[in-house]
């Protein structure tokens, strides 16, 4: 398994040596640019090697990923990034390996290795891009697009019901889920420093805009005017406040979240978050894009469990001190064998 440091170390490296000699192919004003940078100055904090770092990327306009890190890499094919990884850190346990991929490549063509690695919760961390379009080939509408949304394949708008990833992702069983966005660099970077940190599956939602095809679909939680009123910050032990002038809360009135004006109620009747709880992180993501509620970022989900590299090398070991070291030459040659011949 990976050795995740509790503390901030120096490797030796800086975020511009893992820059690579690639020309950067993004529409200039991309929220990649910005993802990509915070990357870049959170790996040197994590106290490894530059070699321990490895991204994967399927297809899409974040898939261009690993030939701008310079760190190995892979670029897959379309929705295959994750199964590539899971295999990846199976093979090399002591990788610390990232999925960069869409919300068309990771939900869609991707959808079920995604669900799959969730519920297996292999140590590998997956960063989803998500501008609700799929920009690439030119502003088709995704799984995230929301409903009405009109795009070049909806020309009268999507009647899809969109996809809510972290809510997805909570439900698939992962053991480690949050959210973030391209337009907030120190949250971010510290929200990528948490997914690696943890031991097991790491999901992370980005919201990142599309500045051709779907410009300014999240500028309600990122305009400096909009974010008090509409965003809310999960922090764990501490009451869900939020506002301009930190005049509002949430709290439950049973399993349903309130907005109470903090001038009629007092902090002490809020939600205090537990980032432990399913329960909460059900409730919280269910928030997402609701009339009337802030959309909430941050760590929704953090527990543990088990890994699937861990008790795949756990039950090689037990099946080796029962069964001895196998011979594989020894299996190849037994039963029903022939040789073919020259004539």
């Amino acid at each position: 398994m990976t050795t995740h440091p509790t503390e901030t170390e120096q490797p030796g490296f800086t975020a511009k040596d893992l820059a690579s000699d690639q020309d950067i192919r993004w529409c200039p004003g991309c929220g990649d640019y910005s993802i990509l940078a915070q990357i870049q100055r959170t790996l040197p904090t994590l106290g490894l090697k530059k070699e321990d770092f490895v991204f994967v990327s399927g297809i899409g306009c974040s898939s261009r990923f690993p030939y701008y890190m310079n760190t190995y890499g892979f670029h897959g094919i379309h929705g295959r990034a994750i199964a590539i990884a899971s295999g990846l850190k199976s093979a090399h346990p002591n990788l610390l390996v990232w999925v960069v991929t869409g919300d068309g490549d990771c939900l869609s063509i991707g959808g079920n290795h995604f669900i799959h690695a969730c519920r297996k919760n292999f140590d590998i961390n997956v960063l989803m891009f998500n501008n609700r379009i799929y920009a690439l080939t030119k502003g088709q509408y995704s799984p995230t697009s929301v409903y009405g949304q009109k795009t070049r394949s909806t020309p009268y708008g999507a009647i899809d019901h969109p996809f809510n990833p972290v809510l997805l992702a909570i439900g698939a069983e992962c053991t480690f889920v949050a959210r973030s966005m391209d337009r907030d660099p120190k949250h971010l970077q510290e929200t990528i420093a948490r997914a690696a940190n943890h031991h097991g599956m790491s999901f992370v939602e980005i919201f990142q805009n599309c500045n051709i095809f779907n410009d300014g679909a999240f500028d309600l939680y990122t305009d400096k005017e909009t974010k008090p009123d509409h965003t809310v910050f999960l922090e764990h032990g501490k009451p869900l406040v939020f506002g301009k002038e930190n005049n509002k809360g949430i709290r439950l009135d049973g399993f349903r979240p309130q907005v109470v004006d903090l001038s009629e109620h007092s902090v002490n009747d809020l939600l205090v978050f537990d980032e432990t709880s399913k329960e909460l992180a059900f409730i919280l993501a269910h928030m997402n894009d609701t009339p009337g509620f802030p959309m909430p970022f941050g760590v929704f989900l953090s527990i543990e469990r088990p890994t699937y590299e861990d008790e795949m090398a756990r039950q090689i070991q037990a099946v080796i001190e029962k069964e001895g070291k196998g011979d594989l030459m020894k299996l190849l040659r037994e039963g029903n064998t022939w040789e073919i011949k020259e004539n």
